[in-house]
């Protein structure tokens, strides 16, 4: 069963997978649950084959371990992100976006429209000078963190880079150091160098890592790379170079000295990473240094930069604040804590305010998150409509049972009453009149409920049309100016107003006597009963008492064509034909509704010149219903 209290923290690393499961105790202190940790390999850092191997990877260790959450904050690995450090001039709070925006398309070496990206301002300089982290990721990598997570069942919640979540966890264990201190993280493909002083920080991406040593030494021994991997982690050292004596198995030999060779590029990057922290950045020298990532344990790693930096040198202990389960193994979790820095960061997030605190998920993402969320808001009002059909439902099969019942009472005390039954047909007539009146009326209403039906169907057309035809700077806008039953008499190209165009279509009619029982007219306006019963035609000069427009003389009361004058706002600055696209569109649009005739539904007239003061044009349809309408 999903706990959902616990959340994890998944850093996917270019050369391995750890996974961390966290919770919050009744103080909200942050408490780990377990863990787990899973190579990846040399697919792991390349493109075509990493988005397989976490989704392989991730199903075994969450097979083996049994993590009991989905909710997910993610690591993307180092080599994927773009991070800068950027000092801007003392301006106004309401122009720092726009100047950080001029700053992101300056430095970040992809167009902006291609990835996610984000900023923390981290403080300010003693000139007044804001000290911002910029960081920046390709969409598409991101997209397939996610594709990768909701295959396997997660469901991410923040993307955070590797940067970030190091400084968090550094800061929450380690805060109250003084003066500089360094953080050296050594992955699989790219090492991440952080300086701490004063309540700062500052970070430097170094495309160097451990797969160099893998790499170069397979070359040089002619083994695949799964194969010197595993020998590099069984037997390799970094060689203390000077008199010391090679030891005497080959292999060791060759990866101590390939990872000497190395760790020593490491070191100049790092020395002069150094040297601009202290003159470009006002630092002071470094008196200590923190070793984390899976390289950084390779035996005499921490002797070797302890002698280069000339600095004290330990392992950073990401665990060192946080609550561990007595379930697990200590031991076990000390060989592996330097790994889970960014995975301690992520947890962190939902614990407590961090330093820094970045979120690289897509706007489109974003919002189907926000969807999501308001799903179960959805569905409890489509459950709360359909109780309120029940309910109509209900009360109407009550009134009609009690309909029943009532008629079979009259019937029970009409049967010892058959001798009296000359006198009473007069009123099983009038009872059998006014049902027939009752079947009527509800026909009517009835028919009624097809009209807005039909009107909805074209309004929901129109702003379709309107939804995919529009784009930014380009706004498109369709409405009904006409609908009625017979064709405009006026030419659709004259310039007659509606109010004198209006005569020339004939209007939707209620029954007269639903029209007096809703006091829509008066009574004594209609014809008697009596007169209703004539089969007589109207007269040619018959006058309708609610319009005062002439009675039309029809064959039948069923109108099967409906026509519809529309008017739009005038696209040509689209382009020439982008009134003709947007009248095509429409007619295409209705032709497949589901209440019209494709063949009978179509263009009739043409369609007016653009109106210069109102900037629209209309045009004229032709609506061939399916199912004919009572008039």
């Amino acid at each position: 069963m999903l706990n959902s209290k616990s959340f994890l923290g998944v850093d996917f690393g270019a050369g391995s997978l750890k996974v961390a499961e966290f919770e919050l105790d009744e103080g909200g202190n942050l408490v780990l649950k377990q863990y787990g940790i899973r190579p990846l390999g040399l697919e792991g850092s390349q493109e075509t084959a990493r988005e397989n191997v976490l989704r392989k990877a991730i199903q075994e260790l969450f097979s083996e371990r049994g993590f009991g959450s989905k909710k997910t904050n993610v690591c993307a690995p180092g080599f994927h992100v773009f991070s800068k450090f950027v000092k801007l001039p003392p301006v106004d709070t309401s122009k720092v976006t726009q100047i950080i925006q001029y700053e992101a398309q300056q430095n970040v070496p992809f167009p902006l429209e291609e990835v996610v990206w984000d900023y923390q301002i981290l403080g300010s300089t003693p000139t007044g000078e804001l000290e911002v982290l910029l960081v920046a990721i390709k969409s598409d990598i991101v997209e397939g963190l996610f594709r990768t997570a909701e295959a396997t069942g997660l469901r991410l919640q923040l993307v955070e880079v590797s940067p970030a979540a190091l400084c968090n966890a550094f800061r929450y264990n380690y805060g109250d150091l003084e003066g500089c201190t360094m953080l050296l993280d050594i992955g699989a493909k790219t090492s991440n160098l952080l300086f701490f002083e004063k309540g700062k920080v500052y970070s430097r991406s170094i495309n160097i890592g451990a797969n160099s040593i893998t790499q170069e030494f397979g070359a040089e021994s002619k083994l695949r790379f799964p194969e010197a991997e595993k020998v590099k982690i069984a037997e390799g050292f970094v060689s203390l170079g000077g008199a010391y004596e090679e030891p005497e198995n080959p292999h060791q030999a060759a990866i101590s000295k390939i990872a000497r060779q190395v760790m020593t590029r490491l070191h100049i990057q790092v020395n002069q990473t150094i040297q601009f922290y202290r003159g470009q950045q006002g630092g002071s020298a470094p008196l200590r240094l923190f070793l984390a990532g899976g390289a950084s344990i390779m035996p005499y790693t921490a002797q070797f930069f302890a002698e280069k930096l000339n600095v004290p040198v330990e392992y950073f202990n990401p665990f060192r604040n946080i609550q561990i389960n007595p379930a697990i193994n200590l031991e076990e979790l000390a060989r592996v804590a330097h790994a889970f820095g960014e995975v301690v960061g992520l947890g962190l997030r939902n614990a407590a305010q961090c330093p820094v605190e970045l979120n690289l998920v897509p706007k489109s993402i974003r919002k189907r998150q926000q969807f999501d969320q308001k799903k179960p808001y959805f569905i409890a009002a489509i459950f709360s409509l359909v109780l309120v059909v029940f309910a109509y439902g209900w009360f109407y099969d009550r009134v009609a049972a009690v309909k029943q019942a009532s008629l079979a009472e009259i019937m029970q005390e009409l049967e010892p009453l058959k001798q009296k039954e000359t006198l009473l047909v007069g009123q099983e007539q009038a009872i059998k009149k006014t049902k027939d009146e009752l079947e009527a009326f509800g026909g009517y209403l009835q028919q009624r409920f097809y009209w807005p039906d039909l009107l909805k169907e074209v309004r929901d057309t129109l702003m379709a049309t309107e939804r995919t035809l529009s784009r930014p700077g380009l706004d498109v806008g369709i409405w009904i100016e006409r609908f009625a039953t017979n064709a405009p008499g006026a030419d659709l190209n004259s310039t007659q107003t509606t109010e004198e165009a209006a005569p020339q279509y004939s209007i939707f009619r209620m029954d007269p006597k639903l029209l007096e029982r809703y006091g829509l007219i008066r009574p004594g306006m209609l014809r008697t009963p009596e007169s209703t019963e004539s089969t007589e035609t109207p007269a040619e000069d018959a006058v309708d008492p609610v319009t005062g427009m002439p009675v039309e003389k029809k064959d039948t009361n069923q109108v099967g064509i409906v026509y519809a004058t529309f008017r739009a706002v005038d696209l040509t600055r689209a382009g020439p034909s982008a009134n003709g696209d947007l009248i095509y569109a429409i007619e295409t649009a209705l032709q497949a509704n589901s209440l019209l005739d494709k063949e009978g539904t179509k263009l009739h007239g043409e369609k007016t010149d653009v109106d210069p003061d109102t900037s629209t044009f209309t045009f004229g349809m032709t609506l061939k219903v399916k199912q004919p309408i009572k008039d």
